[in-house]
């Protein structure tokens, strides 16, 4: 249970590192939110409760599949936001095409023989 709590702890502190370096500097913030951080520790923490190296590498993978269909939100995102939506309707609709997004990749893939 410790150990939970200690995952946990460390994971919100990097995230509010971020939150609050953004405020200062919205691109140094994206630099450090751009980091792969959290995934680097979630890799860290799987090795460490399973130390199955089959399981770490398989997991690392999916990531790399499942980071692609996310990024358009990145630049969606700001379009629309540029574009006078409001900040959770935009929130919404770039979350929306991501979901649809991991479903094609999803789909693409296991036509090549990839099961994520």
């Amino acid at each position: 249970m410790l150990q939970t709590i200690i995952k946990a702890a460390i994971s919100g502190l990097l995230v509010m590192v971020i939150a609050e370096t953004s405020k200062r500097s919205p691109a140094f913030g994206a630099l450090v939110a751009s980091l792969p951080l959290i995934s680097i520790l979630a890799v860290i923490w799987l090795w460490n409760d399973t130390g199955d190296t089959v399981r770490v590498a398989d997991h690392l993978e999916a990531m790399f599949f499942y980071v692609l269909p996310s990024l358009p939100m990145f630049l969606v995102m700001p379009a629309l936001l540029r574009a006078d939506y409001a900040f959770w309707p935009a929130l919404g609709l770039s979350v929306a095409m991501t979901v649809m997004l991991y479903a094609v990749v999803v789909l693409v893939a296991s036509r090549f023989g990839i099961t994520l």
